[in-house]
């Protein structure tokens, strides 16, 4: 869908809004919902913003059907309504809600393929493990992905997600030999690279009153290693 992108605080990007959703970008380093901290957090901004843009007295209903990990930047859809919300959540919960991210690899890659392995995470640690062999208390991974270009020893890919495991892009990639470009967890520190280089870039699914699909593309982030690729 052609949208103008609105910037409004910290980053945060609007792509689209009706009376019954909302989608917005989410930056690296901010949360999806608040953690208790002072951290920016989507859900909190978004609520102010149509607060004030709709002058919405009382309180502001925003219901949050999704998630992104807070190093990964992303579109992201919330509804402004109950109903819109649990359509929404359930257009999730049956797979119907099409999720595909863009990230860099350290490596050069070519052609496409599958990655299937298997995670356990660490909850206390707040980071997994990775085996080739199914393993007690490690759960199937896999992920679909076609390399776009390489150049300076990194590629540009794309990945379409089987399943959804914590952690799982970076995890898989990094086990396979292509860690993702800053990533401190799974890979090397990088300098030239303050954020993880992972998007979720683009989302599709059904409007939950329209009943149309609806798909939605976020620009390529500025700044490296993205711009080797603008």
């Amino acid at each position: 869908m052609d949208c103008k992108v609105k910037e409004i605080v910290n980053g945060v990007k609007v792509l689209y809004e009706d009376n019954h959703i909302i989608v917005a970008i989410k930056p690296s380093g901010v949360l999806s919902q608040s953690d208790g901290s002072n951290s920016p957090d989507m859900l909190t901004i978004l609520k102010a913003y149509i607060k004030e843009e709709y002058s919405k007295p009382g309180e502001v209903y925003l219901g949050l059907v999704h998630r992104l990990d807070r190093p990964v930047s992303g579109v992201m859809v919330f509804a402004r309504t109950s109903k819109a919300a649990s359509r929404l959540s359930e257009q999730i919960r049956s797979r119907k809600v099409e999720k595909i991210y863009r990230c860099v690899v350290n490596g050069v890659i070519e052609g496409s393929g599958r990655l299937v392995n298997y995670i356990c995470k660490d909850e206390e640690r707040n980071i997994v493990t990775v085996t080739g062999d199914p393993k007690p208390g490690y759960k199937e991974a896999y992920l679909d992905y076609r390399a776009i270009v390489s150049k300076e020893g990194v590629t540009l890919v794309e990945v379409r997600l089987g399943t959804g495991r914590s952690h799982q892009i970076r995890a898989q990639m990094a086990y396979n030999g292509y860690p993702l470009v800053g990533d401190r967890k799974y890979g090397d520190a990088d300098r030239k690279c303050k954020d993880i280089a992972l998007e979720a870039y683009k989302l599709s699914f059904e409007h939950p009153v329209k009943r149309e699909s609806v798909t939605f593309e976020a620009p390529v982030p500025s700044g490296y290693p993205w711009s080797l690729f603008a």
